[in-house]
């Protein structure tokens, strides 16, 4: 297998998804030594990135094995055969340890699998272990595990992103060809665009939420990681798709994700919002996405300005949905049908207040709290009613904007990683790191962030493309055409 290294020692790109399977094909790499040979990076290179919780050897050999055994027979191999992936460890393998970055579910080993998990395996994907996250996926560094924070390969001194920090990193370092993570309000591009890999957000209802540990469910998306474009769109093409055990799952046609890529994008109309470009974002990330903008119109695309002015709203409007959601979702950890249980509990009113406070942390609880009183008495109408009011103008707008342009770029986040601990006191602060996403999380439409640029300290720069309702096929395009541009 080869390895293409960078400069930094926990930073080394992959060889694609098509390389690796036409390896496997021809008999020249074994899936199963492929596998073991991914399971020596991770013992050499986890203990310093903290980016697998569990791993799943036994489960990972033995497909492994089916692969070989297909390929010595020549038979043809399924789209993913032989392909090591990681999984965040908010979705469900079964038998495999599932805790959601939380204490409150240390130990839960769920009797299923994910509808993803399930359709992975079946186009040939090695899964090789649970991937850390912030716990409940609440949170925007990966700092908020309750078994450790991830490191950015990058700077082990800075954040990786979150919540699906350990999927974005587990691919800016090699400890799997592709991951997959969940995306509630920035929670795969942000990361993405710290770690430099491509991340995706599915339309809503695209993929199957069926084994996704539940944050807010009118707004979690499962989506995947890669190291390109190209995987990134295979890998959608794998997991997409109705799933009748999902009420939310669309029955909307699937495309060729990966054929649509390089199609040219001579003509396209892209969007370029102001609101995006406004105070707080850094110089250098902007100079960077004026940069791939340029690239794009050199590819013969036509910018055009575009008018979202309800974003300024959608911070508070986020945290009032999503921590709503949250408060109602959460309430089933109780320590009585499966966790972590309080042994100070004399009574069972006792039980419930000691086994959530010790299973949940800070962030959580923090978020809990925030929701329950959103949806209290006297103050639904205030809060929780009026934020969705303003999701239906934020939603409006982008439609009336896809009315004129084909895409809209913007920067992924307006900063590059920050430091470990450096937010960590601040909440608000932390928040405001997903301003440019969650816009596209409250309007239900897809989207792709693609590496463009780094900083003059060597940090990765991404670029968010955001296409409307079912059109990710678009927003491969000019991800990929920004990715070509950079190659060049």
């Amino acid at each position: 297998m080869v390895i293409e290294s960078t400069a930094e020692p926990f930073v080394q790109k992959p060889q694609t998804l098509a390389a690796l399977r036409d390896e496997i094909a021809a008999g020249r790499t074994k899936a199963a030594d492929l596998a073991s040979t991914y399971y020596e990076r991770i013992a050499a290179i986890n203990p310093q990135l903290n980016v697998y919780l569990s791993l799943t050897r036994d489960r990972a050999l033995e497909q492994a094995q089916r692969i070989d055994a297909i390929a010595a027979k020549g038979d043809p191999l399924p789209i993913l055969a032989g392909i090591p992936v990681g999984i965040k460890d908010v979705l469900v393998m079964r038998g495999a340890s599932s805790t959601a970055g939380s204490k409150i579910l240390e130990g839960y080993h769920p009797p299923y699998d994910a509808t993803v998990v399930t359709r992975l395996e079946a186009a040939g994907a090695v899964l090789l272990g649970k991937l850390n996250c912030d716990e409940f996926a609440m949170g925007s560094s990966t700092e908020n595990s309750a078994f450790g924070p991830v490191r950015n390969p990058h700077d082990l001194e800075r954040v990786p992103g979150g919540s699906s920090g350990g999927s974005a990193a587990a691919v800016a370092a090699n400890l799997a060809v592709a991951t997959l993570g969940s995306d509630t309000g920035g929670s795969i591009r942000q990361p993405a665009s710290f770690c430099g890999v491509v991340g995706v957000l599915p339309t809503y209802g695209r993929v199957s939420r069926y084994g996704l540990i539940a944050f807010a469910s009118s707004l979690d998306r499962v989506g995947p990681f890669a190291a390109n474009v190209r995987d990134a769109a295979t890998m959608l093409g794998v997991i997409a798709g109705h799933d009748p055990r999902d009420a939310t799952s669309s029955p909307a046609p699937l495309p060729d994700y990966a054929a649509q890529c390089d199609k040219p994008v001579e003509g396209l109309r892209i969007g370029i919002p102001a609101e995006y470009f406004g105070e707080g974002l850094d110089p250098e990330v902007r100079a960077a996405i004026e940069l791939g903008i340029a690239a794009l119109e050199a590819a013969g695309c036509k910018t055009r300005p575009v008018s979202l002015p309800h974003t300024r709203y959608a911070i508070p409007t986020y945290y009032l949905v999503a921590t709503a959601e949250a408060s109602a979702n959460l309430a089933r950890f109780d320590g009585v049908r499966y966790g972590y249980r309080s042994t100070a509990s004399e009574s069972l009113s006792a039980m419930y207040r000691h086994s959530r406070d010790e299973g949940f942390g800070a962030e959580v609880k923090r978020r809990i709290l925030l929701g329950t009183y959103a949806l209290s008495a006297g103050y639904y109408d205030a809060y929780y009613l009026k934020a969705q009011k303003v999701r239906r103008l934020l939603a409006g707008e982008f439609l009336r904007a896809f009315a004129e342009v084909d895409a809209i770029v913007t920067p992924t986040a307006p900063t590059p990683a920050f430091k470990l601990g450096e937010k960590t006191g601040d909440p608000l602060a932390m928040y405001l790191a997903d301003i440019y996403t969650v816009t596209a999380s409250l309007a239900g439409i897809c989207g792709v962030t693609v590496p463009c640029g780094n900083t003059r300290a060597g940090l990765p720069i991404g670029m968010q493309v955001l296409a409307r309702h079912f059109n990710e096929s678009t927003a491969f395009r000019v991800a990929r055409a920004v990715e070509a541009s950079e190659a060049s």
